[in-house]
């Protein structure tokens, strides 16, 4: 039997379990999404990627700022729902929203819970260099993604991941895994729903930009999961010559770092620069950003800067 299905997301993560939805048998009857804000590097107030795919699809839309606002949850009785979806939408959800869909609200995460609850799980696993993250179909309520779990599945870390990368994966699998137990739920099946653990809980809290400093006193493998982790936002970075530089791209490098210390220059190859990292190990940085210019190779960076001083990357002076 089609359910009546009210979506609520807001990221590019959730266009693709929307576009699932829309697709199926099912009745996508309206999405929450959240308010209109500033994007970008221009600041334009635009629309979050599901509303822009909800509006092309004329689904009606509702972006409450208060979600026990008496007037929203009138709107949203109105559509009659009979299941609530949620996938990155940005906000806990009331108890009083979480009884009005009568069949409850179901949640795409992206980690196998009970490990990375929380508002950042894919750059979590990533800066913590986790081997495996996957998708979990969780019930929602109250407590943080504490909900009992309806399905899950791996996807593999590859060694060049970054969390943009891995997130663009996740969201295919978990559209495809929510559709799948949707589609369940309407046949009238059983859908067993497997409490977490919470002993073996881990938190994923949102990342704050100052969180892309490098620390270069840091071996190398942990530089190389923060810079994958932090790419696309909001970029690992350190200061050269008292500038901001994004590093968008290294890898772990063979050589020894000798007497070099954490952040000086051990060698400037064809298309990078290799540094000095803790543990005497070395990092092999590839492509940069300086502050207010386009990515460049880590060559064109380093030959183009005016300073003669030594390289010698850290906090600004």
């Amino acid at each position: 039997m089609p359910l009546r299905i009210a979506f609520f997301g807001t990221p590019a993560f959730a266009v693709p379990t929307l576009d699932a939805l829309l697709a199926s048998d099912h009745e996508v009857v309206g999405v929450v999404t959240q308010p209109d804000r500033p994007r970008g590097r221009g600041q334009q107030v635009s629309d979050s990627p599901v509303k822009a795919r909800a509006r092309i699809a004329g689904v009606p839309i509702l972006q409450p700022t208060r979600l026990k606002d008496p007037a929203f949850l009138e709107a949203f009785g109105a559509w009659r729902a009979d299941l609530g979806v949620v996938a990155a939408y940005g906000r806990l959800l009331p108890q009083v929203l979480l009884d009005l869909p009568p069949r409850g609200l179901i949640n795409v995460h992206a980690s196998l819970l009970p490990a990375w609850r929380g508002a950042s799980p894919i750059q979590r696993a990533v800066l913590h260099g986790d081997a495996v993250s996957g998708v979990t179909i969780m019930r929602v309520m109250l407590a943080l993604d504490a909900g009992a779990m309806l399905a899950r599945a791996e996807v593999p870390i590859a060694a060049d991941d970054t969390t943009g990368t891995l997130e663009a994966r996740l969201a295919v699998v978990g559209a495809s895994l929510l559709r799948d137990v949707v589609d369940r739920l309407g046949r009238g099946e059983t859908v067993d729903e497997v409490p977490q653990d919470d002993s073996l809980a881990t938190l994923a809290p949102k990342i704050e930009k100052q969180e892309g400093l490098i620390d270069w006193s840091r071996p190398a493998p942990a530089l190389d999961c923060h810079v994958r982790g932090m790419q696309p936002w909001p970029g690992a970075f350190t200061f050269v010559d008292g500038q901001r530089l994004v590093v968008r791209e290294a890898r772990v490098d063979d050589r020894p770092a000798g007497d070099t210390p954490p952040g000086g220059l051990v060698a400037l190859d064809d298309d990078a620069i290799v540094l000095a990292c803790g543990e005497g190990t070395t990092l092999r940085v590839v492509r940069v950003q300086p502050e207010g210019k386009r990515v460049m190779t880590a060559r064109e960076w380093r030959l183009g800067r005016r300073s003669e001083a030594p390289l010698r990357a850290g906090m600004p002076s």
